[in-house]
């Protein structure tokens, strides 16, 4: 792992999707010592903003990714990228459907509000094809490519614009890590443990199987927080992992 990697325990960075600050803080907290990193969402950052993140961090004592998938044009993203930074997210992502300036004006954006703040600098990732989305899904909106060829390709042009990594899922992580190269950050949501239900993910695999494929960072949802026992849940996982 890169040095920015260190303070990371695992892989798994727990996706806490509610809007409800009590819920997610106590998840938070339950879950602080099984996994890697808490990912917070549109859903919980709309509802509560920039207090409500801090007070989350405060809970789990972990890193955070602020999953805010920002899509504008380049001045636009990078003002939100800048402003955003100050939460002192660890990762924090884009649209690569945005296109080369739109990605580097935020890669330069997190560089610069990271100096001003006087913060560790985020790692700024793009989010190549949602996971809830197949190949039939991208016909439908004029994409004439299968998700995996559609996957590398906005890769490539991430890692072209100064992005750090993408959100793929799993089954495009081997090609997009060949491709890329071993320093390029992949984060892999749809990732379910075979004990699972896929809920609304279309293109999904095991934790196992995603970090034989190349996955650096796994984002784990309903799995845990839907669990009776999210920690022990989290600890299964993990367990499964180290294997």
């Amino acid at each position: 792992m890169a040095n920015a990697d260190k303070k990371v325990r695992n892989p798994i960075f727990c996706a806490v999707d509610t809007a409800d600050l009590g819920v997610a803080t106590t998840w938070a907290a339950r879950i602080g010592d099984h996994v890697g990193g808490i990912k917070l969402g549109l859903e919980f950052i709309s509802a509560h903003g920039p207090k409500g993140v801090a007070q989350v961090m405060k809970a789990s004592d972990l890193p955070v990714f602020l999953d805010v998938k920002f899509h504008d044009i380049p001045n636009t993203v990078a003002g939100a990228v800048r402003a955003i930074t100050a939460v002192k997210p660890f990762i924090l992502n884009v649209h690569a459907g945005g296109g080369h300036d739109m990605m580097r004006a935020a890669a330069d954006a997190a560089t610069e509000a990271a100096y001003e703040h006087v913060v560790t600098r985020p790692l700024v990732i793009g989010v190549t094809v949602l996971t809830s989305l197949g190949d039939a899904d991208l016909v439908e909106v004029g994409v004439d490519a299968v998700a995996n060829d559609q996957a590398l390709r906005l890769a490539v042009l991430a890692k072209e614009s100064g992005l750090d990594g993408v959100v793929c899922s799993p089954r495009e992580a081997a090609r997009i890590r060949a491709e890329c190269g071993p320093n390029f950050k992949l984060i892999t949501p749809g990732v379910r443990p075979d004990w699972a239900a896929k809920n609304d993910q279309k293109r999904v695999m095991t934790p196992e199987q995603a970090v034989a494929e190349g996955a650096d960072y796994l984002v784990i949802g309903r799995p845990i927080t839907a669990s009776n026992d999210p920690a022990a849940a989290a600890q299964r996982i993990v367990t499964a992992l180290a294997a």
